[in-house]
This record gives C-alpha cells, structure tokens and sequence, in this order.
C-alpha cells in the first residue's frame, strides 16, 4: 500500500471521526468550550459579548456572583463531603452544578440554600425526590442535588412554565437539564447573549469548572425558576 493511500485513508477516518464527535452535543460543547477558553487565555482578550440583556439589580448580583467563579472553581468534583451548617462548603476549587447557583446565592444576597432545603426537607421530606434511598434530610449532600433544588423551588412559588420564546428568560433565571440518565445539571441565565443574539449564555459547569457558555439548547431543560421575590 502506497503512503498516498495510506494517508488518504487516515485522513478519511480523521474527518469522519470528528463528524460524528461534532454530531454529538455533548462533545461540540465541550470542543467549542476549550477552544474558547484557549484563545481567551492565549490573546487575553473575552470572546463573548459585553452585556446586552436588562437586568434587574437582584439578579446582576447573581450574575456577577457566578461570574466571579469563572477561574476560580477550575474542577468538577461529585464527590460526597462532610459539611459544616450552616453555609457550608467544599474549597472553591472545586464543585458541581448546583455549586455555581448555591455559591452565587450565598455571596450575592446571604441566601443560604444548605439551610433553607434542609428545613425544607425536616418539614416535608416525603415532598422530595426519593433517588438515594435515604430516610431523613443530610445537610451535607441535599442541597447539591438538582432534583432537590427543583422541588424546593417548586415548594417556594420559583417555579414557571416551560418556555417557549427566548423571551421567556430573563437575567438570572435558573434553569435545569437532562443531560443524560441520572445526570441532571444547573446554571444560571446570563445577562449576554450568543454571538447572533438569539439567546442568553449560562454560567454554569458541567466538568471544566464554572463557565460561561452557549449552552441552553444544548440539552433538553426540565425546569425554568425565577427566585427574585420568592427568598
């Protein structure tokens, strides 16, 4: 086999390997993520937008609360960790989903969700979702469960239809996912929008720390929170 052949061959497998990655939108998330993220790093210049979404005062606090965890929590760590109560938390470094909400709340408005789902859940925990075999709340774990914070947002009014414009999301509105089987995720509303303005980018993380990302219609979203007025 002539080495024409043989790299025409690979080159062939190479592109059609990436279309199929490319296909998937878990991995265009992740590619389009670090490419972003190594340019801005190489030319230290934002490839995203200056803000062009109004926004209240309350949820600017948020939002720049989340955004001050960009560089900050760099890792995605499930991992189960004894906390103190209340306004517990793991070292910055590190997190989950639910940490990017729980932290912005905590920092922006003193708005401690540790404490608040788990009186919740004392006084109505057969209310909650039953997915880790427990019988009583564990304020070390509860609060840093989606499924959680979406029945203790439904318990406080925060809960609103599904949307169907993108005008349905405002700056600051909470929104969850299934990104796979038994894999939920979080993030927060931005008050930017993608590079052809038809929609707001998240602050969240979902496995390269706390990022702001184009990534609403990524995923199918099974929840839509407003938390202004309702904490």
């Amino acid at each position: 086999m002539s080495w024409k052949v043989l790299t025409a061959m690979v080159v062939s497998a190479l592109l059609a390997s990436t279309a199929i990655i490319w296909s998937q939108p878990k991995w265009r998330y992740l590619l389009q993520s670090q490419a972003v993220f190594t340019v801005e790093r190489l030319t230290g210049l934002p490839l995203h937008p200056a803000p062009s979404l109004s926004s209240t005062p309350w949820a600017t606090d948020i939002i720049n609360s989340a955004a001050s965890q960009i560089g900050v929590t760099v890792n995605y760590d499930p991992a189960y960790v004894a906390l103190s109560y209340p306004n517990g938390d793991i070292p910055r470094r590190d997190g989950v989903c639910t940490d990017v909400v729980i932290r912005a709340l905590r920092d922006a408005h003193q708005i401690d969700l540790q404490e608040q789902v788990h009186q919740d859940m004392r006084n109505r925990f057969a209310s909650y979702p039953n997915h880790w075999g427990l019988t009583r709340p564990d304020s070390n774990i509860d609060h840093r469960r989606v499924p959680n914070l979406r029945r203790y947002f439904e318990h406080i009014g925060a809960a609103l239809p599904a949307p169907t414009l993108q005008s349905d999301f405002q700056p600051g509105d909470i929104i969850t996912w299934k990104i796979a089987p038994g894999r939920p995720h979080i993030g927060i509303v931005s008050d930017r929008t993608s590079r052809d303005g038809s929609r707001p980018l998240i602050l969240h993380n979902a496995g390269l720390g706390t990022r702001l990302d184009d990534f609403l219609p990524l995923y199918p979203m099974t929840g839509h929170y407003r938390l202004e007025g309702h904490l």
